[in-house]
């Protein structure tokens, strides 16, 4: 199992290096991570608004949907505010795609097989090569073609796999090899064994997501579990956490897949200790406000924030500091052991004074 696993994990290592803007994935580049707008795309100022925001966030790479020709054209305008590489998703009308490459998108999304004829995907591909324009590939189990849901009696791994093979070897005979690969669904275990499949047939980079993964809450245990199985294989090269949701949580739950696979470091890491009847102050609230107050603060440490004073400094030893709470009184610990008592209100700010001017 061991052998098998070292095996996998040169995946990532093997796919090719494509450049997106100012950006490099695959050939083991870091893994990056990427979210969509919400936004209407024609709407300059708020996408704009939104991209700025997710880039504070730590989003790498943004995907704008351009569904008309107003959207296609703002392009321009919004690449010339932000920083991060933009790819431009098309369904359906290749004229969308040109326009799109024509105002600055550092990457199509494509699948050639709602573009249309073979003259109509070659267009784009022309204008892609002409310009050095990444294609990004993405076949979604949802549009698996009938024949292939014929073939292999339903829709399964292997069939949405030969379909994303199948759209990569049109734009191959076309001439153009500046592809990435990504293939999605729903069904996070058909999703990690097509990625397995896919991995061991292609040396394309693959961009890695469960799509329609739901709400909140349940989209990010989907998202977890689907990614976690994929990314720790060796397989994937940029990432989306897809949630009914606001696009920023998709960062934020992005970042910690990959911290909590080992996959990057940086970022504060929370822990906390479950509710018991030992706990005195509310701790949900206490945690859940420390992990949005830590979110802007880029320190590899662990903060543990304990409900107990009188366990919560022994529980906290594995973390670099931590804070517990009692009846009105907060405490700051560090190494185990309590360095300073202070009202509960003070905590909070004590804590991120604290982190501000980290030294240890």
């Amino acid at each position: 199992m061991n052998e098998n696993h070292a095996e996998k994990k040169t995946y990532r290592e093997k796919t090719k290096v494509i450049q997106i803007g100012n950006r490099k994935i695959g050939g083991g580049n870091p893994i990056l991570i990427q979210s969509m707008t919400n936004t209407k795309t024609e709407d300059v100022e708020a996408t704009v608004a939104q991209i700025l925001e997710l880039e504070k966030a730590g989003c790498e790479i943004i995907r704008c949907a351009v569904p008309t020709m107003e959207a296609a054209k703002a392009l321009a305008e919004i690449k010339k505010q932000i920083h991060i590489p933009l790819v431009a998703d098309i369904h359906f009308d290749y004229k969308l795609a040109i326009a799109a490459m024509e105002n600055g998108a550092d990457k199509i999304r494509i699948n050639p097989g709602n573009i249309g004829s073979i003259e109509k995907i070659k267009a784009v591909v022309d204008t892609a090569k002409e310009k050095n324009i990444p294609i990004r590939v993405g076949v979604n189990s949802g549009s698996l073609e009938k024949e292939l849901v014929e073939k292999y009696h339903g829709v399964t791994a292997e069939g949405i796999v030969e379909s994303a093979l199948d759209k990569v070897r049109i734009i191959e005979e076309l001439g153009y090899d500046n592809l990435v690969i990504s293939i999605k669904s729903s069904d996070v275990m058909m999703c990690a064994k097509a990625h397995e499949i896919l991995a061991e047939k292609t040396n394309y980079p693959l961009h890695v997501g469960i799509t329609e993964a739901g709400t909140l809450w349940s989209g990010n245990i989907k998202s977890a579990v689907g990614l976690g199985i994929i990314l720790n294989m060796g397989i994937g090269d940029t990432i989306r956490v897809s949630l009914t949701g606001a696009p920023l949580e998709e960062i934020k739950s992005a970042k910690r897949i990959l911290k909590t696979l080992g996959l990057r470091k940086g970022g504060v890491e929370v822990v906390s200790c479950p509710t018991c009847g030992r706990t005195q102050i509310d701790l949900i609230g206490l945690a859940n406000q420390v992990e949005s107050m830590v979110q802007d603060i880029d320190l590899d440490i662990k903060v543990a924030v304990m409900g107990c004073v009188v366990n919560g400094p022994g529980e906290a030893k594995e973390a670099d500091i931590g804070i517990a709470g009692g009846i009105g009184v907060g405490l700051l610990i560090k190494d185990g052991e309590i360095v300073k008592k202070v009202p509960e209100e003070e905590l909070l700010p004590l804590l991120r004074e604290e982190l501000l001017n980290w030294n240890k």
